[in-house]
């Protein structure tokens, strides 16, 4: 359902390299009462599986509508987002709902957690939203994932008994419930002091290792500096590109 093809672009953007991810002439534009307003200009950038990256750029830069585009949570005005064979940017609403929940996990600076659900409840929403397991096996696998983040101890807990670091941790655990090969994480430390946020960064490296693809939008250059592929946004456009299309991270 979800590795559909379409004919490919007048850029190649399904064949020309061996990306996971490809954007391809992406723009955003904003209807505002001053006008359109171009929020994405023109985007071509290509990202690998099992790799860090880093996006920074100053507030309004662009950098979350990126993410968001790339995740399919908000429609492109023109170009092509594909992951894999899937042309995100040919999905409907519905489709890609559940396309995001199975190869997507997000991680906000704000954790996003039901305050009314203990954390192992929180963990086990996308599985029983996808369907992909039952009920005792989500229970079991979002009770492994709190422990792999430890903080298993705290399953049973709301969201308001434990700190700002251990809900970020939970909020990583909920976006791992699927197994997702990408994780996208939007300002991840943003609210979590400077110990708290290294601990977040080091676990993320333990997900690279596992080979996850982790994409994360910072304000933090020197989070940003030790990820192995960074970019840089100012007013829609890329302006930096430490590994331009084609060129493998990993390599």
């Amino acid at each position: 359902m979800f590795r559909q093809r379409s004919a490919p672009s007048k850029n190649g953007a399904e064949n020309t390299t061996d990306a996971f991810i490809r954007l391809r002439d992406v723009r955003k534009v904003r209807q505002t009462a001053a006008g359109d307003l171009v929020t994405l200009k023109d985007i071509n950038v290509d990202f690998y599986k099992g790799t860090f990256v880093g996006i920074v750029g100053k507030s309004g830069a662009g950098k979350s509508t990126l993410i968001n585009v790339l995740s399919g949570v908000t429609d492109v005005s023109s170009g092509e987002v594909w992951m894999g064979d899937t042309a995100v940017h040919n999905l409907n609403e519905s489709n890609r709902g559940l396309w995001r929940g199975i190869n997507l996990g997000i991680v906000y600076q704000s954790f996003q957690l039901l305050p009314n659900l203990t954390l192992l409840e929180n963990v086990m929403l996308p599985m029983d939203f996808c369907g992909l397991y039952k009920p005792k096996e989500s229970r079991e696998k979002a009770l492994h994932l709190l422990d792999q983040v430890e903080i298993a101890d705290h399953a049973h807990k709301i969201p308001s008994r434990i700190s700002g670091g251990q809900q970020q941790r939970a909020a990583i655990a909920r976006a791992l419930a699927n197994d997702p090969p990408v994780l996208v994480a939007d300002e991840p430390t943003g609210n979590l002091d400077s110990v708290t946020a290294e601990k977040i960064f080091e676990l993320f490296a333990q997900l690279i290792d596992q080979g996850r693809t982790i994409i994360m939008v910072t304000h933090d250059r020197h989070l940003a500096a030790r990820t192995q592929h960074r970019l840089r946004i100012a007013d829609g456009e890329i302006t930096e590109n430490s590994h331009p299309i084609g060129q493998d991270p990993r390599k």
